[in-house]
């Protein structure tokens, strides 16, 4: 098997760089297939419970033959208030199907979370904004894939949330 790390490469991407965002997408999509597997397959809500962990959420919103908007979200149980939940980090994902990339676009308006609070004052330019959302994302999706989250045909919920 070829070992892509003894392939030469002719150029290096600089950290922080629009080629090395890039491959940040590119990244992003590979942990997104291992999360939900045929992304152009699923629709509407999906629901991932993995005991000891929070509920995780996948909500396809727009589908066109080479894109697919969708939201992926935990699902905190409110202490003291049975049936209420809130949703962190609640972000908004753009796959592109034809590029293989996953792009962060947008996540939720607050947090009250301190490690959340401090990437979003720190990211200042487009750019920086770009990478804070999306190494965000890079992490949580690896994360969650290793706590066995997973979402496929049969986490389909029936009803809204």
């Amino acid at each position: 098997m070829l070992n892509d790390t003894l392939t030469p490469v002719t150029w290096r991407a600089r950290p922080r760089s629009f080629v090395a965002l890039m491959g940040l997408y590119e990244s992003n999509y590979i942990r997104l297939s291992w999360l939900a597997g045929q992304l152009v397959a699923l629709e509407g809500r999906h629901r991932s419970v993995v005991a000891g962990s929070c509920n995780h959420l996948l909500t396809m919103t727009e589908r066109s033959p080479y894109t697919s908007t969708l939201n992926l979200t935990y699902l905190f149980s409110e202490e003291g208030l049975p049936g209420a939940e809130t949703r962190f980090p609640d972000m908004r994902l753009r796959v592109y199907h034809d590029a293989h990339l996953a792009e962060a676009q947008e996540w939720a308006g607050t947090h009250t979370q301190p490690v959340l609070k401090a990437l979003r004052t720190h990211a200042e330019r487009e750019l920086d904004q770009r990478w804070a959302r999306n190494v965000m994302l890079n992490k949580w999706l690896e994360y969650c894939v290793e706590r066995g989250h997973r979402f496929s045909s049969a986490t389909k919920l029936a009803a809204a949330i």
